[in-house]
This record gives structure tokens, sequence and C-alpha cells, in this order.
């Protein structure tokens, strides 16, 4: 990916975070997917921004949304290389007035993300990782490379706000020990794993590949690792259901 493409990446996700706050101004009606799943108008003008800008910018490279996920994997197992994106994740914390929601932009080539990008509307800051290189926070213009750090005195273990009284998470958190545990909505808790705030992340029950390709790659770029319960590495398009595993994400 050049870096011409990545300003305008970046200048997209700023664009479509505008979107997103425009409406949290107002109350956010929603109605609830098939799969149980909040959706409002936010997420849907966000993704038909990103949509129809992504296909502008690259054409001949197809695009699979959240809201686009009707798409049969009969046409998307050829897919050698595509954009993978959340238009607003963190739903749930959006409509009850939470700042944790991003968008998340991945380019996902033989099955897993070789380009993420994470952008928080409320923060206006942006995480992202390009060619295989080191992982940067951009805020205010100014770009700084970021790192995972090791627990001084204790670990400190986020998972979701809504997923907290989850039994499988719950077991895996009894094996634990010397640890504090905090609260966070969507893969932002990837960044900050990322940028050296939090060491830990597991992830038990329900999670679509949208929410995870950008943060694995954005991660792996600053020094961590997401692997699932078997310890191996996530992949994405293999299935009909665009589910990822249960997966732990670490410094």
């Amino acid at each position: 990916m050049s870096p011409e493409l990545l300003a305008k990446l970046l200048n997209l996700s700023s664009q479509a975070g505008e979107i997103i706050m425009d409406f949290r101004k107002k109350s956010p009606d929603y109605l609830i997917k098939d799969d149980n799943t909040p959706l409002t108008q936010a997420d849907k003008a966000s993704h038909e921004f990103l949509l129809n800008e992504l296909t502008k910018l690259t054409p001949n490279t197809p695009i699979l949304s959240e809201e686009s996920s009707h798409i049969p994997f009969s046409i998307r197992e050829s897919w050698e290389e595509y954009w993978l994106i959340d238009p607003l994740d963190g739903t749930r914390d959006f409509i009850d007035g939470s700042p944790d929601f991003c968008i998340s932009i991945a380019l996902i080539k033989n099955h897993y993300p070789d380009f993420g990008l994470i952008y928080s509307p409320f923060d206006k800051v942006h995480y992202y990782r390009l060619n295989q290189g080191p992982s940067i926070k951009l805020v205010n213009k100014q770009t700084q490379k970021i790192l995972t750090s090791k627990p001084k005195r204790w670990e400190k273990i986020v998972v979701g706000r809504y997923s907290i009284n989850n039994k499988n998470l719950k077991e895996h958190l009894k094996l634990k020990t010397n640890f504090e545990t905090f609260k966070l909505g969507s893969a932002l808790k990837f960044c900050l794993i990322a940028e050296g705030v939090y060491h830990y992340y597991p992830k038990f029950g329900r999670c679509s590949e949208w929410d995870t390709a950008a943060g694995i790659c954005i991660l792996e770029g600053s020094g961590g690792r997401v692997v699932d319960l078997e310890n191996k590495a996530l992949k994405f398009n293999l299935t009909d259901d665009i589910i990822s595993p249960s997966f732990i994400a670490t410094a």
C-alpha cells in the first residue's frame, strides 16, 4: 500500500467519524438485527460512505462490511485480497453514550490482515500499521510509534463491557493471578494494549471477523500477539459464518 493511499484512508475514516459524531448529538434510534446486535442510522451512514469512497479508491478490490455481511461465501471464497470494515464498532457503547466506539478498516491478503486502521471519532485518534511496519498512533497530525509494555506490579486485563459475565471468561480469569480488570468497548482494546496501557485481552463468545482484523494487525506491529485457544493465528474468510474463534490478545 502506498503512502498516498494511506493518507486518503486516514481522511476517509475521519470523515466517516464526523458522520457518526453528528448522529451522536441525537437520541440514537436502533433496531435489533438477526444476530441480536443493534443497528443505528450511524452504522448505516458510515457504511454507505466508506463503501462508496473505498470503491472509488480501489475499484478492483472487493469490500466486506458488517452491514454487507450477506455476501455469500460462494462469492467471497475466491477473494485473495479484500477490504474488511466495521463502519461503527461498539454500537452498544455508541447507543449508551460511551466514547468507546471506533471505525475499523483492514486489508486482508491470503486470509490474514496486511493493513489495519482503527479510528476513534470521539478522541480523533488514528491507529494504523502499514506494509508490515511498526504500528503508529496519529494525534493532531503528530505520529508516534507505539509499543506494548510488560506488567510492572500486576497485569492489566481488559475485557468487553458487555461480556464481563460470560461464563467461559469468568472461568478463564480464575486461572490468572495478580491482575486488575478493566472494561472497554470495541476494537480499541487492541490499540490500548498496543500502546502499553493494558496487557491482556481474552475474548470468549461471539466475535465477528471485522471486529478483530485491524486490531490484530496493529497489535502485532507493536510487539503483541493474538492467537486462538489452540495457540494458532486467526485466519479470515475461510468459512461461511464470518465468525472469529475465541482468542487471547497479549502484549
